[in-house]
């Protein structure tokens, strides 16, 4: 006997993105798609899986796992393709991950990989993650260096806002320039947003979220 499917909800906050996932779903039998909502709620309570956005998905992850429950598995469809964001991600619990982009045939199969207790990454997604293994994590404090530069600090303003020493500062950026194979200090800057290791338009200061992604840093 065949076992019945896995929930599947679309949480999504856009109404419409949320329909058009809810409908292709619910166009193949073998999906049973009891869903389509902006609030993730409903879906907390049971195994399923949760098709939903970006910063829904891992709200939703961060949720759970808070409350020392089990994380539904979660198929994020974003925009957002940089490595950072993905191993975010990755790390906060979901199981899968998509580009808006992807055909309605990549849709069906991560949503069939994700009941199925497997994990799914695109294409694009899998050769970003894939290329950043071998590369050396930036340290807790060298990412808090390299924000305070894309804000266009200079070495005594960041050893002011980190209460270390110019020197200290001067070590952190020689760090940073060999772990990003970079030339200047202009020039990591670029490396790291085109990475998604810091947000491009930064004015000043340390976004909270450089402080709290371990995924782009080691302590």
């Amino acid at each position: 006997m065949q076992e019945k499917p896995l929930p599947i909800y679309v949480v999504h906050p856009d109404a419409l993105v949320a329909a058009g996932i809810g409908a292709l779903l619910a166009a193949r039998a073998e999906f049973d798609v009891v869903a389509s909502t902006g609030c993730a709620s409903a879906c907390l309570s049971r195994p399923c899986v949760v098709v939903s956005d970006y910063a829904g998905g891992i709200q939703l992850a961060k949720v759970q796992a808070a409350a020392g429950a089990a994380i539904p598995r979660i198929l994020i469809v974003t925009h957002h393709h940089k490595e950072a964001h993905v191993r975010e991600a990755l790390d906060q619990g979901a199981y899968g991950y998509l580009l808006h982009d992807c055909t309605a045939d990549e849709l069906y199969d991560a949503v069939r990989n994700l009941a199925n207790g497997m994990r799914y990454l695109t294409e694009k997604v899998s050769k970003s993650i894939a290329d950043s293994i071998s590369r050396t994590l930036l340290t807790r404090r060298e990412s808090d260096v390299l924000h305070l530069l894309a804000g266009g600090h200079c070495n005594k303003l960041i050893a002011r806002e980190l209460g270390i020493g110019v020197g200290t500062v001067k070590t952190h950026i020689k760090g940073l320039l060999t772990k990003l194979d970079a030339k200047a200090r202009t020039h990591a800057v670029v490396i790291a947003a085109e990475r998604g290791l810091v947000d491009p338009g930064v004015s000043s200061g340390l976004p909270i979220r450089a402080r709290n992604q371990g995924v782009l840093v080691n302590a």
